[in-house]
């Protein structure tokens, strides 16, 4: 897919990007690059291949799922600026 000096334009302006008339060659010459390197990714045969969220293969550590209050609240509101009880205590914001 070709790439022309009005669709570098184009996506300039929707990017909000401010591209120089100087430099809309060169960028009509490397996009045009950029999306004959992907369209070439078609012919690649990917058929057993198993899609994948990362390079490495990580697993996270599981625990049982436990409802607790922790049990320990003058740790947990040491820092609080404010504090009512066992609670954080935030100014109103709603009226």
């Amino acid at each position: 897919m070709a790439i022309d000096r009005d669709t570098v334009t184009r996506v300039a302006f929707l990017s909000r990007l401010e591209i120089e008339d100087a430099q809309k060659d060169a960028m009509t010459h490397d996009l045009s690059n950029i999306l004959t390197f992907v369209e070439a990714l078609n012919d690649v045969d990917a058929s057993g291949v198993e899609p994948m969220t990362s390079v490495v293969e990580a697993y996270a550590p599981l625990r049982e799922d436990q409802v607790n209050d922790g049990g320990y609240p003058d740790k947990v509101l040491a820092n609080a600026p404010d504090r009512v009880q066992d609670f954080y205590a935030v100014p109103k914001v709603v009226e």
